[in-house]
């Protein structure tokens, strides 16, 4: 039994020099594209981290506002220390350089945020005197990039 083996002719050898140049140069605009992409979204990755920290202070804010009494239990209204708030209009006006916790201590890694806190009559609940109902507003701010409000009502009822 007599066997060749076929001969494989000059253009079935393998690829040539410009052909492996060319792959070369098209996986690299490839990857620089994706390196592109996968950068710009690294660089706003933080921005979500940020709306999400402001949010969970205004929600922390708000919480100790509304747990508050709507009168004032003692009398005295427009205490000067955030320990000695008592109700909910004490808080009118609030304005924290920088998330504090309920006793008015700074949080250090919340130092960037400001928070300013309104609160006022509302006359926009159906069925509640304007006297019965306060609004509640609270801003958190972070640099000139994040203002996120959060807004309640607190009633007497």
């Amino acid at each position: 039994m007599n066997m060749t083996v076929p001969r494989l002719s000059n253009f079935e050898t393998g690829a040539t020099l410009v052909e492996l140049l060319l792959s070369i140069v098209i996986v690299a605009i490839a990857a620089s594209a994706v390196l592109g992409v996968l950068s710009t979204t690294n660089a706003s990755s933080a921005d979500p981290m940020l709306r999400h920290q402001a949010a969970s202070i205004a929600e922390a804010y708000l919480e100790e506002i509304l747990l508050k009494s709507f009168d004032d239990p003692d009398g005295v209204d427009g205490e000067v220390a955030r320990v000695d708030f008592d109700d909910v209009d004490d808080y009118d006006g609030l304005l924290d350089a920088g998330a504090r916790d309920q006793f008015g201590n700074p949080i250090a890694a919340l130092s960037d945020y400001t928070v300013s806190v309104s609160v006022s009559p509302s006359a926009a609940l159906p069925g509640v005197p304007a006297a019965d109902a306060l609004r509640v507003d609270i801003n958190v701010a972070w640099q000139s990039q994040i203002n996120f409000i959060v807004s309640s009502y607190r009633t007497r009822l």
